[in-house]
């Protein structure tokens, strides 16, 4: 379904991502899970993407699976990094014939091992080059739908990384929405007062696409040190790291915190009548359906 009906028809989304499994166990152990998330019925999952051929294969075949096996609507992930345009193409047809409506369009990272890498002979240097040849994709009619694909893009509500001045931020963003972008979905973040005041700052520039939420419950001290490495600008409110270190020796202690923490988060963004939340699951149900359960829910429709 296209994600501008999805948003229609759901008051608050609800969505999870996956990562394509690199072993046969990881396929199988994901797919044991894949009826716990089908239950919560969320509004769409996204799948991520390897950039430099690392789960390009992986995220198609999981995408295509998810599609065909599961009442899961996929939307996959697709970066500038190590692409030509004829490659994008490619990638885009594949999807359309699949019948796949929405496509999360996104920088990317320079793959494993190829830290030095040198852009300078990709096609798309940033996102909005990626959603203006998605949007030029679909406008020449070659998605089954006459709208073409539905495009996701990223925000950063606690500043991206790569730029430290907050307003050319906010002007990368508006750009990427002013190309085509449908929704925009943030980066994790655990203090929903940067959110808010991001959301604000979003509409103060024109910003009127859906703002969905990122949402990632710490489960363990390892993920917590593995989240500082991956999101750089992400900051750990005191409160939760007091929590967390003072129980740091006990795993179960560790994820209680983090899940209790995430459902906090959720409970306060659906008060203030968010657009979405987006779970980061790292293909584990466990926490976020204890975040459904502590809230009261059995499925997304009792959180709308």
């Amino acid at each position: 379904m296209h994600i501008n009906d999805i948003f229609q028809r759901d008051s608050i989304t609800l969505s999870f991502e996956f990562f394509p499994p690199k072993s046969d166990t990881g396929w199988e152990a994901l797919f044991r899970k894949i009826s716990d998330f089908e239950a919560l019925g969320p509004s769409f999952v996204s799948v991520t993407y390897g950039a430099g051929g690392s789960t390009r294969e992986q995220t198609h075949d999981l995408v295509v699976r998810l599609t065909e096996s599961t009442s899961l609507d996929p939307a996959p992930h697709l970066t500038c990094v190590c692409h030509t345009a004829d490659e994008i193409q490619r990638i885009l047809d594949r999807y359309a014939q699949r019948g796949i409506s929405n496509i999360v369009a996104l920088h990317g990272d320079p793959p494993q091992g190829m830290l030095n890498y040198d852009r300078s002979n990709d096609e798309f240097k940033y996102a909005i080059d990626l959603v203006k040849c998605i949007r030029r994709f679909s406008e020449r009619g070659r998605h089954p739908d006459s709208r073409g694909f539905g495009v996701g893009v990223a925000g950063f509500p606690e500043g991206h990384p790569d730029t430290p001045n907050a307003l050319k931020d906010l002007d990368h963003l508006k750009a990427k929405v002013d190309a085509g972008a449908d929704y925009v979905c943030t980066q994790m973040f655990f203090d929903n007062r940067a959110f808010y005041d991001w959301c604000a700052r979003c509409d103060l520039v024109g910003i009127k696409v859906p703002l969905v939420a990122g949402i990632m419950p710490i489960t363990s001290v390892k993920t917590l040190h593995r989240m500082a490495e991956l999101a750089g600008g992400t900051r750990f409110p005191a409160p939760l790291l007091k929590q967390i270190y003072r129980c740091q020796d006990d795993p179960e202690a560790v994820k209680r915190v983090g899940i209790h923490w995430a459902t906090e988060q959720c409970r306060d963004l659906i008060d203030h009548d968010v657009r979405g939340i987006h779970f980061y699951t790292l293909n584990q149900s466990d926490a976020t359906t204890e975040i459904y359960r502590t809230l009261g829910a059995k499925d997304s429709a009792d959180l709308r």
